[in-house]
């Protein structure tokens, strides 16, 4: 397996000293195509007694989702909210990260002429996300089927007559 990407992170609160490393890998799948996501996470009181200590191993694809499900849950469990409204008819991917092909289909299906509740429900997002993306691909959200205007900062001089 090989490390692509590392992360650590330390932090102090009180007398405590939280470390959390995220590597994220590639192979060890049976076709040594699969990313994973391994989470240590450790933590040292006053006295150097632990803490907290654990590992994770995570599929890539699957972080987005169990960041939000522990965050839930740890913030729960200690009582506290995280002030993120959760209804039974939240889109299924609201939230989650966009892939560059997920983008390539949104930029089309706005081209053709979709509407943003059509897209939103293909994408199973909220229309509120798609009209927020539709400019990080250079569609305008306020005409259906249409680009953004290129801005006369960017345009060739022959073009600003």
């Amino acid at each position: 397996m090989t490390i692509v990407e590392e992360h650590r992170t330390e932090i102090r609160v009180q007398d405590t000293v939280y470390r959390i490393e995220v590597a994220a890998r590639e192979g060890g799948g049976a076709a040594g195509e699969d990313r994973w996501v391994t989470v240590m996470v450790g933590g040292a009181g006053p006295q150097e007694e632990p803490v907290a200590e654990g590992r994770l191993d995570i599929d890539a694809e699957a972080v987005p989702a169990l960041a939000t499900v522990l965050s839930d849950t740890l913030m729960a469990f200690a009582g506290r909210s995280t002030g993120r409204r959760r209804s039974a008819d939240r889109p299924a991917h609201q939230g989650l990260p966009w892939s560059e092909e997920l983008d390539a289909e949104l930029e089309s299906r706005w081209l053709a002429g979709e509407s943003v509740e059509e897209i939103a429900r293909r994408f199973e997002r909220s229309p509120g996300g798609i009209r927020a993306r539709l400019p990080r691909v250079g569609c305008d959200p306020e005409r259906r089927g249409a680009y953004l205007p290129i801005p006369p900062s960017r345009r060739e001089a022959g073009e600003l007559g």
